[in-house]
């Protein structure tokens, strides 16, 4: 664009203009890398990659969160109705990510079909994150539904239906739908046994009543919900419409107003008596909704490693296009080796994540058990600080709304909330290995064979009783650990030797002190 002659202080002559049309597939030689030694499926995410890259969706997703979900509890004649409008660029980031096979490709039975959808988390995360979180329930949903065969039956085909329908109508009239959950209560959390709300038998279903403090997508088709019965704790699937037409007791009491994730509803609900049918026997609700508690939790540790690219690629574009002190910055060693250091961070994250979901996909449920926790833990405590000096590299244009940065800052803590703080989870790492010992046993087999040395090290470390104080540094050593043997199989020798070297043993660094790291090399794995 031509300066205008009449603002000559409005010339712009040192600042980097926005990334135009890109192709977040061919453009991030790890991702493929990494796709490819776990077996996922490169056609599908290549055009997925390709189609998201585009500028027109970075503005939708801008628009999604610049126009937040409103609560319409009433028509204007009175109704009680409880519906959540959301932005119409909302509803085409869904249709997009739907249709791509975001939540069905996974349970199509091709082969790597948990890594594909994994990637596609990574890249969605990228561009519009709160759209991922109806569309990962959707997805990790369909496991738990094979506790009823009737259930599964119904709703199975339309959660896979490759499609998107927000229309307000039962599930039989519709051409696909989608699932929430609905476990939280106010006054235990995490605790989900100290949930109150009652299930009583109504014929064939129930009746629920009681109060969730947080409800995920509160326009899905149903949700998944622990309840109260006389056995104890149970699941059900409560519809939010009923076959007859008729609208379903579920109140929504009010929107959550979130630090991030802001194209997302999230609500307090109210069960009045609302009808839902039993997943599972009576008192087995726990074991009967972790199905779908394990699947997202896999989604948790790779979306912070897609906020985490976001973040670098934007600090990396700045840094090539800004000149200080006669350089440009991306070639000035100080500011080089912070991107080198964060980028070491991102792709063990990426790495982990997919592995992972390689162990989904082969069925190894003793490994993805304590893997899919210690991918979760350790990616979403590396991505804050990560999101946090790449926005400083940006100086303050990095701190005002134009930028991403914001937006990536803001949804950066979310993951480690969400399916367990990481407090929670660090000691469900504990439990699993009491239980499991032989996922214990998978994983330093694994990590063994890649670094023998470090292995033996950590195994000598911790030999005999975890305290649990000790909990979260055992964590983060046996993720780190294991986060360096994957880099070994799908990073360049250099990355791999760069991440264990500065990493193993190490806590609570400072980005950009390392030394001896080859910051060109490992800044290259940014984009192709």
């Amino acid at each position: 664009m031509k300066p205008n002659p009449h603002l000559p202080t409005h010339e712009v002559t040192n600042q980097p203009d926005p990334q135009g049309d890109r192709d977040l597939w061919a453009d991030d030689p790890a991702l493929c890398s990494a796709v490819r030694c776990q077996g996922g499926q490169p056609e599908p995410l290549a055009a997925f990659g390709r189609t998201l890259g585009e500028v027109r969706w970075r503005e939708a997703g801008r628009a999604a969160n610049c126009h937040p979900p409103e609560l319409h509890r009433f028509d204007r004649s009175g109704r009680l109705i409880d519906e959540v409008e959301f932005h119409p660029a909302y509803h085409s980031l869904m249709e997009l990510g739907l249709s791509s096979g975001y939540a069905a490709i996974a349970w199509e039975k091709a082969p790597g079909g948990h890594v594909t959808h994994t990637a596609m988390v990574y890249l969605l995360s990228q561009v519009e994150p709160g759209c991922c979180c109806p569309m990962t329930m959707t997805y990790a949903a369909v496991p738990a539904l094979v506790a009823d065969p009737g259930i599964s039956a119904t709703w199975q085909p339309k959660l896979l239906a490759r499609d998107y329908d927000p229309a307000i109508t039962p599930i039989s009239q519709k051409r696909a739908a989608t699932l929430g959950m609905a476990m939280t209560e106010k006054q235990g959390g995490s605790d989900v046994r100290t949930n109150t709300t009652a299930a009583t038998r109504d014929g064939e279903g129930y009746r629920l009543r009681g109060h969730k403090w947080f409800c995920s997508a509160p326009m899905g088709d149903g949700f998944l919900t622990l309840a109260q019965t006389k056995a104890g704790l149970t699941c059900f699937l409560v519809p939010r419409w009923l076959e007859d037409g008729t609208r379903n007791g579920i109140h929504l009491m009010r929107l959550k107003d979130k630090l991030g994730n802001r194209a997302n509803a999230s609500a307090e609900i109210e069960y009045h008596d609302a009808y839902a049918l039993r997943l599972g026997d009576e008192g087995d609700g726990i074991r009967t909704i972790l199905e779908m508690v394990h699947h997202t939790r896999l989604d948790t540790a790779l979306a912070p490693a897609g906020l985490m690219r976001a973040a670098l690629t934007e600090a990396h574009w700045w840094c090539s296009h800004r000149n200080a002190f006669q350089r440009r910055l991306i070639d000035q060693p100080l500011m080089a080796r912070v991107l080198a250091d964060l980028t070491l961070d991102w792709e063990a994250s990426l790495a982990l994540g997919l592995r992972v979901a390689r162990a989904f996909d082969k069925g190894d449920t003793a490994f993805s058990r304590l893997a899919a926790a210690l991918a979760k833990f350790l990616s979403n405590k590396v991505c804050p600080r990560v999101i946090v000096e790449a926005m400083e590299c940006l100086g303050g244009a990095g701190y005002v709304e134009e930028s991403p940065m914001p937006m990536l800052y803001r949804e950066a803590p979310l993951n480690a909330i969400w399916e367990g703080s990481g407090n929670v989870i660090c000691l469900d790492i504990l439990r699993t290995i009491a239980r499991m010992p032989e996922a214990l046993e998978a994983v330093l087999a694994e990590t063994g064979d890649a670094l023998p040395e470090a292995t033996a090290a950590f195994t000598e470390r911790w030999k005999g009783n975890i305290e649990e104080a000790d909990a979260r540094r055992f964590a983060e050593d046996l993720a780190t650990l294991l986060s360096a043997a994957v880099l070994c199989e799908t990073a360049p020798a250099l990355t791999a030797e760069a991440y264990l070297r500065t990493r193993i043993g190490g806590s609570g660094r400072l980005a950009g002190t390392q030394s001896g790291t080859d910051d060109t090399a490992i800044l290259n794995r940014l984009t192709a």
